[in-house]
């Protein structure tokens, strides 16, 4: 320790003598952890953290793998509330659960916000192991009977931050969705619900679902796909047996369902593929996420690039420390010959960079508290999880990233002390010290230049694919379409009274200042779907022929989205009840079901094969409904509302100008139309298609910022190494001046020696990211990874960066005084 503490006053004596030094050093670390500590506190929450609760490793989720009949409500990886219910005596398990996300109106104290609700099962606490902070859970008691206990639990982020975390908010009564619940108790601090980046607000039993979501209860219906369904493992249960031991269980749930009023249209090939359903149980210690399977692969690579910035901070330190360490040979060399050993200066040596990485992983933390902080706001929404400063997983990583780059860096240094010559090196004057030339010192540079080149072509590759992400014809405009969901709140009006309530928010949309149109429909892209079973003559199963969605519009429909007519036309007012029945396919589902021919009067019964006749009228282009590349096998068509009346139609409106903008006028203006307590919610469709480009937005956002990082720290290492050559070169460019060189030769002179270094850099990093490029492929969108504009513009680039940073210490060469300089010893 007396060693150590030595080492530690002696370095910050070294520190303090040279602050430019000391200044660029912990500079460049901290911006290297710093975005490395950020990034982690992201890849943390998403891909490594578990649920906080008992066990997590013991939790599965149950879904079905197989042909899906009838109607669904998510991602198709849900149960029907009677398979749910079948489920909780089966050995395997020592408990199950089921939730419903859904958006909630939740009011208090005369003010009214929406709020991101969770509909669960009685057992969903017990068997998930979270206590409370305040009073008490949902219990099974609380489900037995429907619309029999209007209870609530809020989560501690709500809690918190809605109620001010007053505990006197226990057995108070608020509105949820217009109507009295009671809140019986807090969730304990942390636990947020058990799907990643949707926190929960407020917890409600799923018996009184008929009140939350009205017009659908769904708990009878065998052949409704909407709950989630999750289960304990019981101690020493593996998934693989769990799963073969629930078969027969599956098997006898499938009968039941096969017996069903809902399977009486179906052919046999249909009710054969049922057949064919089983059980899957997935790990579920982080509980489900889409969202995380979407920004998996951005993270990774994220991740990846920031290790790659920390990796040129490191060799931007190394080579500082090396030429510090070359300035010093006489020094070194006096202390060995005066008795130090090799190993105690190597200590020193340690130390000294040590304490670098640790000033700088300190301040790579402060700057993690903020840029995680923002990272975290913008993909996780609202997190109650512990982060920066308060979260010792962070604290720990940033310590021990500064650990490795203090000791990665003391390295260079170590090993040039371990080779000092003592008796050319005591012989040596100081000027003959500064002339060392190291290869260690130019691969350095010229590595740190290539990996910069690395990044910027990375950066450049995603930005465009961000281009062509935003460029892609979706085939409806998005930018001014406003969607309008009404939330009945229990209000209960039959076919007649919804129709009616729907051409009134229309007519009164309509007269709203700034709206150009707008339509009735019943599935929004990447929402929503509808469909029903078709029937073409000559086919015998359209459904093998792939997806096809169908959405009830009104006449205005095509005006109000941006889609267009290619052939035939639109509906108009004539397409009425008591109209022949008329129907707009898509250009790719004409093609599909009538190859050859022309789908405009073709026949087409919807629901059964013992209806009316539905003739194409129209042809429209198709849209992107499930994901931006090619929906290959997903078809869209259109029915006139008049002629299809579903109880749970919404609106779209289309706006002049940024949808966001007109939200709130246009909300006022439909709220008038509702009846009772019901309430109208409206979304900017881009708010909808935006979670679809969030990783090329997230990817090229991140790419941008550590190339340019990058190119910082590039910048900042050619400069500082050029500048301790000129410093150490003066008695060299001193005598050059003496005998007739100018300040343009010593510019020069300087320059071309950046140049060669950066040059060398570039055709490196071109070559590995030429390399690299069908590596980098699968991540781009539309995008060739070998785009020579990328690499010509990263060039220029570079070479311009080094041009920059060359300058300030070839002006200063050129101003060396040469009498000076002769002078010096």
């Amino acid at each position: 320790m007396h060693d150590l503490l030595s080492d530690a006053r002696l370095a910050l004596r070294g520190w303090r003598r040279a602050p430019g030094f000391t200044a660029i050093a912990i500079a460049s670390i901290a911006l290297g952890i710093g975005a490395n500590t950020a990034i982690f506190t992201l890849v943390d929450q998403v891909l490594l953290r578990v649920l906080p609760v008992k066990a997590p490793h013991q939790l599965v989720q149950v879904t079905l793998d197989g042909n899906h009949y009838g109607n669904n409500w998510g991602d198709l990886s849900e149960l029907s509330y009677p398979w749910y219910a079948a489920l909780g005596d089966q050995p395997v398990f020592d408990g199950v659960f089921g939730r419903f996300g859904y958006k909630i109106n939740v009011g208090s104290a005369g003010h009214t916000e929406e709020a991101r609700g969770e509909i669960v099962t009685g057992t969903y606490f017990p068997v998930l192991g979270v206590r409370p902070a305040l009073g008490r859970l949902l219990s099974p008691d609380d489900d037995r009977q429907r619309l029999g206990h209007p209870v609530a639990v809020l989560s501690h982020a709500y809690w918190t931050s809605r109620f001010g975390a007053d505990p006197s908010v226990v057995n108070r009564s608020i509105l949820v969705n217009g109507q009295p619940y009671t809140v019986v108790g807090v969730a304990q601090p942390g636990f947020e619900g058990i799907e990643l980046g949707r926190a929960t607000d407020i917890f409600v039993p799923i018996a009184m679902k008929k009140q939350i979501t009205p017009g659908w209860d769904g708990l009878d219906e065998r052949l409704w796909r909407w709950v989630r369904v999750f289960g304990r493992l019981k101690p020493g249960e593996s998934m693989a047996s769990a799963q073969a031991g629930l078969a027969a269980w599956t098997a006898a749930q499938v009968t039941t369902d096969l017996a069903t009023t809902g399977f009486a249209n179906a052919g046999a090939s249909v009710r054969k593929e049922y057949e064919r359903n089983r059980v899957v149980l997935e790990p579920a210690a982080q509980g489900h996420s889409n969202f995380r399977r979407e920004l998996t692969t951005p993270l990774l690579v994220l991740m990846s690039i920031a290790a790659g910035v920390l990796v040129i901070a490191c060799a931007n330190v190394a080579n500082l420390l090396l030429a510090r360490a070359l300035r010093r040979r006489r020094e070194i060399a006096l202390r060995l010959a005066l008795g130090v050993t090799r190993a105690r200066l190597a200590s020193q040596l340690l130390t000294e960079s040590l304490i670098l990485a640790v000033a700088g992983g300190v301040a790579g933390l402060l700057i993690a508290n903020w840029g995680g902080a923002v990272l975290r706001a913008v993909v996780l929404d609202k997190s109650e999880a512990p982060a920066g400063f308060r979260d010792p997983r962070t604290i720990l990583f940033a310590l021990a990233a500064a650990v490795v780059v203090g000791v990665i860096t003391g390295l260079a240094p170590v090993l040039q002390a371990g080779r000092v010559d003592l008796t050319a090196d005591l012989k040596a004057g100081a000027r003959e010290g500064t002339v060392h030339r190291s290869k260690t010192r130019i691969g350095l540079l010229v590595f740190q230049g290539a990996l910069s080149v690395l990044l910027l072509v990375g950066a450049g590759l995603f930005v465009r694919s961000l281009r062509n992400v935003n460029g892609v014809r979706l085939g409806y405009d998005v930018d001014p379409v406003l969607l309008v969901n009404l939330n009945m709140r229990g209000e209960k009006l039959d076919s007649a009274a919804t129709i009616g309530l729907l051409q009134r928010l229309e007519q009164r949309a309509k007269t709203t200042p700034g709206v150009e149109h707008v339509s009735r429909q019943v599935a929004v892209p990447f929402w929503s779907t509808w469909s029903v079973g078709l029937f073409v003559q000559g086919i015998d199963t359209v459904s093998r022929l792939g997806q096809f969605n169908l959405n009830a519009v009104s006449p205005d429909y095509f005006a109000t989205m941006g889609t267009r007519i290619l052939r035939g036309r639109g509906f108009t007012d004539a397409d009425a009840a008591n109209a022949p029945r008329a129907m707009i396919v898509s250009e790719g589902m004409g093609k599909v079901l009538w190859p050859g021919k022309d789908p405009i009067g073709q026949c087409i019964r919807v629901n059964a094969d013992t209806v009316p006749c539905t003739y194409v009228v129209g042809i429209a282009e198709d849209i992107k409904q499930q994901s931006l590349a090619a929906d290959t096998g997903s078809f869209y068509y259109y029915l006139p509302s008049a002629q299809f009346n579903p109880q749970n139609a919404g609106l779209f409106v289309r706006v002049r100008g940024d949808a966001d903008v007109f939200r709130e006028a246009v909300r006022r203006q439909l709220q008038h139309e509702m009846p009772g307590a019901s309430y109208v919610t409206l979304t900017p469709l881009s708010e909808i298609i935006g979670g679809q480009t969030r990783s090329w937005h997230l990817g090229a956002t991140m790419f941008v910022a550590f190339g340019a990082l990058a190119l910082v720290l590039a910048a900042i290492g050619l400069y500082s190494v050029i500048a301790y050559n000129v410093a150490q070169r003066t008695h060299e460019l001193g005598v050059r001046v003496a005998v007739g060189a100018q300040s343009g030769d010593l510019i020069r002179l300087v320059v071309v020696e950046g140049l060669r270094l950066s040059v060398a850099a570039v055709m490196l990093g071109v070559a590995v990211a030429w390399v690299a490029a069908r590596w980098l492929k699968p991540l781009l969108f539309e995008e060739s990874p070998r785009d020579p504009a990328v690499f010509v513009v990263v060039t220029a680039t570079l070479v311009a960066t080094a041009l920059a940073a060359c300058w300030v210490p070839a002006r200063r060469a050129s101003r060396v005084d040469p009498m000076v300089a002769l002078r010096a010893e």
